[in-house]
């Protein structure tokens, strides 16, 4: 028998398992309280998922309300659905408007790498397709423990793999990410997923039960076993000794089912049969029934046993706190009910009306007749507990900015400048990623114009027109671990700089917020840093923050990972056809250097491959009014066929720059640095700085353009691109030719992931 309200007002000393299921005592007394008795069975397992860490956002929701306030002033009437929707909205003109957001599956992903991997995959596309958008494309920053590590060779393949089998069935190109290595990364991979979808303006839906008398309607797949509390538990906890002190079963996907939603949930918006959607996702239908009825106009009554069950044997706890993948809660008006089972028919997705929305303010849930949730959904799903966390910024800090980078040996030979070149390309955070990006199909639909190894990828939006859309995802965490404030800034301007590099103007951001333990005061401080350096950072550059994710408790013991504020920007471009790619294609181009190159190799790629992990100094200095008079530039300049090739430089510097420009399309090129210490002009990662080639016939524009009012940027010529098949060469220094260099590039993934099994 199932345990009802009416047994739970009758017996208030029953023992129930309240710490196990992750609540705190004082948040147990808390439900008491709220409910004026002990909960049942099933509420204890509602306000537990939706109480936890991973969808209640306890010790960040304080500090994240400042992201409120900075979109309402930067918004510029373009946001459409922001913070608080599944995803933000943005209109992007010609009637067309897009939503994208990122989210974390990281925990997941260490424990069972490819269920973990793609089902975060699929978690975000279906936030993508509540709004009432055609998911169009994927993104996936990833970072793993360091690539020789013998556990980087059982995650790294699988989480590979489950991004990639996800994504390729469901036809989702996937145009971008990272790909990063760090110790702090060992026993807690990140899987961060960002998904970019398209509707017309009229299109736009949002999650709310309105109306009394709506039907309630579950459809997709069954309700299963897998997944029950797993990604809302598992990510609210720490890792000890390399394994979750608490492992639920990671949810299991089947992306066949997801496609087939996908197309089923679009036809029922054209035909305008729904008028509130939910997608399920942590917290299963906990979070569905309560969030849409918290949202509407009144409250929800649902029949438990009416859910399609996978497992007959699955109690009403069980059902609730299940967050088996691949389903989708909508609110139906009673006239629309049939119209809305017969698309699913079509489209052989299940469906099953399993409530009704009700007049009053309560969420009531009954399962075989015997009610067993009755509370106010909105104590469920908005009013948990808020803990200002305590955080102070650490002794330690000082320690680290005091070991400056800039003071590390340098050996200026050219010999040892050419070692030290080869060395830093061959690295694994510089060198070829093609091993990972090579199992996603980049270029399905037909609508992907740039993709990885581009410094953003790009989608058209508009045939007829060529209206497009880039993105692009930073996070050095090294630069974040030495100043967090800085650090988050540093981000945003490299994907800001990258969208621009391409030719789109930037417009708005979503963030990935990825953390340890919030009950740390260093972390805490850390994360409190970083959000306010995104604030500061997005008002300067006139780019809202239309939402994203936190995720906290990635560390294992105590060992904390590097802060990894993740930021993607997304970005317009009126003709795909004028985009900039990255490579250089023509002999004979001129090289060019915008912006200007400092003393400034603290936390940079060279300190950390040359002088063993070497992390210390300050941050590069960032200029966010230079960074905007560089973007518009550089958009300006795609729109007028002024370049033949842009290239944002960020990890490595000038050299990793050159490398990757060369590598593209496989052109030499010669250049000479100027007066000054090499290594610092080699691999400073200065801010600002973008690596451009020009024809010489539009040389003379180049120049007075960069010098005209709008921009007033100082630019450098560097040399020539060469012929095909040649060589790089520092003139005065030393050469590569292109065969080594790429032999040297592209052989690390694949020589550490030899042999290794996919155990999907």
């Amino acid at each position: 028998m199932a345990d009802t309200v009416s047994d739970a007002s009758k017996t208030p000393d029953v023992e129930q398992p309240w710490a196990e299921l992750g609540l705190k005592d004082n948040e147990y007394a808390r439900i008491r309280e709220i409910l004026g008795r002990r909960p049942t069975g099933a509420e204890l397992a509602m306000y537990s998922v939706m109480w936890s860490e991973h969808c209640s956002y306890k010790s960040s929701k304080t500090h994240l309300k400042k992201f409120g306030e900075l979109s309402q002033q930067t918004a510029r009437g373009r946001m459409l659905a922001g913070i608080g929707e599944n995803a933000g909205v943005l209109d992007i003109g010609q009637g067309y408007a897009v939503t994208f957001k990122v989210e974390s599956h990281n925990h997941p992903s260490y424990v069972e790498p490819h269920q973990g991997a793609a089902t975060g995959v699929g978690g975000i596309v279906r936030d993508i397709l509540a709004m009432g958008a055609r998911p169009v494309g994927v993104m996936d920053p990833l970072r793993f423990g360091p690539l020789d590590a013998a556990d980087t060779r059982r995650v790294l393949p699988g989480v590979v793999s489950g991004v990639g089998g996800y994504g390729n069935c469901l036809g989702l190109p996937n145009i971008g990410g990272e790909v990063v290595f760090d110790k702090t990364y060992a026993g807690n991979p990140l899987v961060n997923a960002l998904c970019v979808g398209v509707l017309r303006h009229e299109d736009l839906h949002t999650a709310q039960a309105s109306g009394a008398g709506n039907q309630v309607i579950m459809y997709g797949a069954a309700t299963g076993g897998d997944g029950i509390g797993g990604a809302s538990i598992l990510a609210s906890e720490t890792f000890t000794g390399g394994t979750p002190t608490k492992r639920p079963a990671v949810q299991v996907g089947d992306p066949f089912m997801e496609k087939l939603l996908i197309e089923c949930t679009l036809e029922l918006f054209a035909a305008g049969v729904i008028t509130g959607i939910q997608d399920f996702g942590a917290a299963g239908i906990s979070c569905a029934t309560s969030e849409l009825a918290s949202a509407g106009d009144g409250g929800m009554h649902v029949e438990l046993d009416r859910v399609p069950l996978r497992d007959s044997t699955l109690s009403p706890e069980e059902i609730l706190m299940s967050e088996s993948q691949e389903r989708m809660m909508a609110v139906v008006r009673p006239e629309d009910v049939e119209k809305f089972m017969e698309i699913c028919r079509k489209w052989d997705v299940q469906a099953t009306v399993v409530g009704e929305v009700t007049e009053d303010h309560r969420l009531v849930i009954d399962w075989h007749g015997e009610t067993v949730v009755d509370v106010d959904p909105k104590t469920v799903a908005h009013d948990g507990p808020v803990y200002e966390r305590p955080y102070a910024r650490p002794d330690w800090v000082d320690r680290v900015i005091a070991d400056d980078g800039n003071a590390l040996p340098r050996d200026n030979d050219p010999q040892a400048l050419r070692r030290t070149f080869l060395q830093l390309v061959g690295s694994p955070n510089l060198c070829d990623k093609s091993w990972v990006t090579d199992q996603y199909d980049r270029y399905v639909r037909g609508n992907s114009v740039l993709a990885q190894p581009e410094d953003s990828g790009m989608l058209r939006i508009d045939a007829k027109t060529g209206l497009g859309v880039a993105l692009s995802t930073d996070c050095n965490s090294r630069m974040a671990f030495l100043n967090p404030y800085l650090g988050a800034q540093f981000a945003l301007a490299e994907a800001y700089r990258n969208v621009a590099t391409t030719g789109a103007q930037p417009l708005a951001i979503t963030d990935c917020l990825n953390f340890g333990s919030p009950e740390d005061p260093d972390v805490m401080w850390q994360f409190v840093e970083a959000i306010l350096g995104l604030v500061d950072g997005c008002k300067a550059l006139g780019t809202p923050v239309t939402g994203g994710n936190v995720s906290f408790y990635n560390q294992t013991g105590s060992t904390a990972i590097l802060p990894t504020p993740t930021v993607g920007v997304l970005g317009v471009i009126d003709d795909v056809a004028k985009r900039t790619p990255m490579g250089f294609s023509r002999q004979g181009d001129e090289i060019w250097l915008i912006g200007t190159t400092g003393e400034e190799l603290s936390g940079s790629a060279w300190a950390d491959v040359v002088h063993d992990g070497h992390l210390g100094g300050t941050v590069p200095a960032i200029d966010f009014d230079h960074e905007q008079r560089l973007a518009g530039f550089l958009v300006r300049g795609a729109s007028a066929g002024l370049f033949t090739s842009a290239h944002d430089l960020a990890d490595g510097g000038l050299a990793q720059a050159l490398a990757e420009s060369c590598l593209r399309k496989d052109f030499g090129a010669s250049v000479r640095l100027g007066e000054g210490d090499p290594t610092v002009q080699l691999w400073s990662e200065s801010t600002g700085r973008v690596l451009v080639s020009v024809s010489p016939e539009q040389s003379q524009r180049f120049t007075e353009a960069a010098a005209g009012p709008d921009a007033a940027l100082p630019v450098t010529r560097l040399g020539t691109v060469g012929e095909q098949g040649s060589a790089l060469q520092f003139e005065g220094l030393f050469e590569v030719p292109l065969d080594e260099l790429r032999r040297v590039w592209q052989a690390p993934i694949p020589a550490a992931m030899e042999g290794t099994v996919v155990d999907a």
